[in-house]
């Protein structure tokens, strides 16, 4: 299977890639550590002003009507870039999620939808299983699940309780809320497949931009080992440091084959994407937690220092590794996904 991109993605690629790089420095992301929010309304305004609020909503609703596939590239440059704003959890999942609300929501799909496209309202989803609701004080719309339910609430209904995090960037939040049959959107079944679909998503964005820290933190590890002098000489150029880092980019390389396919199975729904998913989600973790561990190496102890813009992304990387299920769930998708595959084939099941 072919999973090249075409030019018009690898071009808006590179043109969300260099307004990243520009717009979000690390100087701009240590500043929004020391706000309230610890997000920028400006910089929000410049995303919607790019168009990339409007990407995944249906064509319907005023966006562009774009899929998993076309936004996991895009997610890599969220990912390497450090962006503190949820611009990936809101397109690639709350999005998708409340787009996908039957017939008999049309109105609040309508409501909702178009004014993420135009930039006047924001959404937040629950990771299912995690108490923590992230970016919920800005989102304007909450989707949270209670029980076999799915309820859509405005952030004037609920009551929020900040919750610390590793990385400064990620906010997160006890949500304290009172469901109601003003706000339920589906139950049972329905309610069930709306958020596994939603899971799936979170877990993709989550792997791509994990790819995207790991391939920073090893530029930053690239360009100190030529800056940083032992002997007379650059780190860089001792046996040693190449290692580490030729050690990391083949996780890199080795990650990205799986991200596509994983993005290729959500993109068209495909029946095993919990096992794309997860092989997807591990193999991206696996290559920032080895991209953080030697990027720190490379360092040494200035690597640990607040000075250093290194931090800013192993602890993103630390954070996001917990998010959308840690190792140990997505190892037993795996293991169960290919156990049910073993025992379908010696029933005589054809693939």
């Amino acid at each position: 299977m072919d999973f090249s991109f075409n030019s018009d993605q690898l071009l808006f690629q590179d043109n969300v890639r260099s307004f990243l790089i520009n717009e979000v420095t690390p100087e701009r992301i240590r500043e929004l550590w020391l706000t309230d929010s610890g997000r920028c309304d400006q910089l929000w305004a410049q995303l919607v002003e790019l168009g990339l609020t409007g990407l995944t909503v249906p064509e319907q609703y005023g966006g562009m009507g774009l899929g998993a596939l076309d936004f996991v590239l895009l997610a890599q440059e969220c990912g390497y870039a450090g962006l503190p704003e949820p611009l990936v959890e809101t397109m690639l999942v709350a999005v998708p999620l409340l787009a996908e609300l039957g017939e008999a929501h049309e109105g609040l799909k309508h409501d909702w939808l178009g004014r993420v496209a135009e930039g006047q309202a924001r959404l937040a989803v629950c990771e299912p299983g995690n108490p923590l609701v992230s970016d919920a004080h800005v989102a304007d719309l909450l989707l949270l699940s209670h029980g076999d339910e799915l309820h859509a609430v405005p952030r004037e209904d609920v009551e929020l309780v900040r919750n610390p995090s590793v990385d400064p960037s990620r906010q997160l939040f006890q949500v304290r809320w009172t469901p109601g049959a003003a706000t339920c959107v589906a139950r049972g079944e329905e309610a069930a497949r709306l958020l596994a679909r939603a899971f799936e998503r979170g877990a993709l964005g989550c792997a791509a931009q994990l790819l995207g820290l790991a391939k920073r933190m090893v530029d930053l590890a690239v360009d100190y080992s030529f800056e940083r002098k032992q002997f007379g000489k650059p780190i860089g150029s001792f046996q040693a440091v190449k290692h580490l880092m030729a050690n990391v980019a083949v996780r890199i390389e080795f990650a990205k084959g799986p991200l596509y396919r994983a993005a290729h199975a959500v993109a068209h729904g495909e029946a095993e994407q919990a096992l794309a998913v997860s092989h997807a989600r591990l193999a991206a973790s696996e290559a920032a937690l080895l991209a953080a561990r030697n990027a720190i190496q490379t360092h040494g102890a200035m690597g640990y220092t607040w000075e250093v813009d290194l931090q800013l992304f192993m602890k993103r990387a630390w954070a996001l590794d917990k998010a959308w299920g840690d190792h140990a769930l997505h190892k037993a998708r795996i293991r169960e996904a290919l156990f049910d595959r073993e025992l379908a084939i010696g029933a005589g099941t054809t693939f």
